[in-house]
């Protein structure tokens, strides 16, 4: 059965179990938290322990860091992986899935001046996939995840549509490393998105919706009936995590999106 989550940051409330509750009384299913870099989502781990001994369902993470995988520095790099395997290590330990990435964010586009990054395709492959092999066995040895995120155009010039991603989780050869497509990234990028979450299905781990303004599911024109039922034609049994701003105050746009993305899941 798939599990439709909200972001923390969404829901008002002192603690995560707090937060649990109105996410409870919203209709969702659990909580996917933000894991902030600089080794600060391992200093939460007594406040996780104890939401999850109180029962919070916290599957997935989400990770904000201000460097990536992909990043053109070395060091920047290196401190990503560092930081996800910590990510996946503190996720491990609270009895979540997994923790999801992009390559990069908001480093390089080439949609955008000066239009030719500083590495070649071939060397944005070679550093993408050396860091997934290295979380994948990290990630395989604390049984999770790491999912990978393709971005649109304008955020990550390195993966952007779904193919691209798994074209990457191949090279790697990581089954604990999997694809987590977004609705949003994908309305950008996918000419057909049901037929690529098909072409994708064996990979996919994680989704993430928003709608195709970046608000919550609803307040767009992406079709969520044919989302639905893609995802049941492909058997997908994992979380969907609401991933979005949003068009008012919570307490109002919220309570909607259980009951519309549970009508076609």
């Amino acid at each position: 059965m798939t599990v439709i989550t909200v972001q923390e940051q969404h829901l008002p409330g002192a603690s995560l179990e707090e937060k649990f509750d109105q996410a409870l009384e919203w209709g969702f299913g659990g909580i996917e938290l933000r894991s902030a870099g600089n080794l600060e989502f391992e200093a939460r781990l007594p406040e996780l322990r104890r939401a999850r001994a109180a029962g919070v369902v916290m599957p997935t993470a989400c990770v904000e860091m201000s460097h990536f995988i992909g990043a053109f520095d070395d060091e920047l790099r290196k401190d990503a992986v560092v930081q996800l395997k910590s990510q996946l290590s503190v996720m491990a330990e609270i009895g979540g899935r997994g923790v999801m990435t992009p390559a990069s964010y908001g480093m390089f586009s080439r949609r955008l001046p000066p239009f030719v990054p500083p590495r070649t395709e071939e060397q944005d492959t070679a550093v993408l996939v050396e860091a997934l092999a290295l979380l994948g066995g990290h990630a395989a040895s604390e049984g999770v995840e790491l999912y990978l995120e393709p971005l649109n155009r304008y955020e990550d010039h390195m993966v952007n549509r779904l193919a691209d991603g798994v074209r990457l989780l191949k090279l790697a050869g990581q089954d604990a490393v999997k694809l987590a497509p977004d609705t949003y990234h994908m309305n950008i990028e996918e000419s057909d998105p049901a037929e690529a979450l098909q072409e994708a299905a064996d990979y996919i781990g994680h989704v993430q919706a928003s709608d195709s303004n970046r608000l919550e599911p609803g307040a767009g024109h992406i079709d969520w009936a044919l989302f639905g039922a893609t995802l049941k034609s492909i058997g997908y049994q994992g979380t969907v995590a609401l991933e979005s701003r949003l068009s008012g105050p919570a307490a109002e746009v919220l309570p909607r999106v259980p009951s519309l993305l549970g009508r076609y899941l």
